[in-house]
């Protein structure tokens, strides 16, 4: 059995895989940011389906059955290299830190706003597909709109609490990930981090907005000004979770190493 890496080779890794993602080309970065988005409803989905048939027999064991099929999506997300926004934030700060030009500044947003922006539209486009009459089984349209209702419904300081932590979870998946040499291992760190993001339930932005959208497709009685809203509260919460109390520490705990 291999060494784990210390703090400064997952940083060293962390530089590479962050200049990889910075240096793509425009087509590349709305391509695999589209595929993320759409990537991450086949788990949305799942939940759906999951809670619908494990709930009337199981109870809250539907919760746990439903952070399983979660996790199945993160795994799809990360072996399949797609750029999802949070996932994305220590490999380019690294990269962005260790550049002795610049802080890079405009290239961080690029990715960033791309990577938002089409995660939603490529997630919106696959949820308005599952939406279509009959594609889910009997009892998962109503899980869903259940799920969006509790969401929109909960006070804002306990979404952006939440949000602190979610993005916490996924930014921490990108240094595990830099921590690991095998795709077995990628896997289960991807399976273990989505499954203790939906058992929470924790939010992430990209997660969040798309099951409320789910909800309205289904019918729920949810305003866009709702939608809107919990998107900025739990884009808020990532950023504080993400790049706060996971990146710079992490990246701090690397150069302070190298001291």
């Amino acid at each position: 059995m291999s060494e784990a890496p210390s703090p400064e080779e997952i940083f060293n890794r962390a530089v590479e895989e962050g200049e990889r993602r910075l240096d793509q080309s425009l087509l590349e970065l709305v391509a695999t940011s589209f595929i993320a988005g759409f990537t991450i409803v086949f788990g949305i989905a799942a939940v759906g389906i999951v809670h619908a048939l494990v709930k009337p027999q199981f109870g809250e064991l539907a919760q746990i059955a439903g952070a399983f099929a979660l996790g199945i999506g993160v795994v799809f997300l990360i072996v399949g290299r797609a750029e999802l926004f949070n996932e994305n934030f220590y490999d380019p700060v690294a990269k962005a830190v260790d550049n002795n030009d610049s802080w890079m500044v405009s290239s961080l947003l690029r990715l960033w706003v791309v990577t938002f922006a089409l995660n939603l539209v490529g997630g919106v486009l696959f949820a308005s597909v599952f939406a279509v009459e009959g594609v889910l089984p009997a009892g998962s349209p109503e899980a869903l709109v259940t799920i969006a209702e509790e969401i929109v419904h909960r006070r804002v300081l306990t979404g952006f609490a939440s949000a602190i932590l979610g993005g916490a979870l996924v930014s921490l998946l990108s240094f595990l990930l830099q921590g690991v040499n095998s795709v077995l291992s990628r896997i289960v760190m991807a399976f273990i981090v989505g499954f203790l993001l939906a058992l929470g339930p924790f939010d992430h932005v990209i997660v969040t907005t798309l099951h409320v959208v789910f909800g309205m497709l289904f019918g729920a009685p949810i305003g866009y000004g709702a939608l809107v809203e919990t998107a900025i509260v739990v884009t808020a919460g990532n950023l504080v979770g993400g790049l706060g109390l996971v990146t710079l520490t992490h990246i701090a705990q690397a150069l302070g190493a190298e001291e």
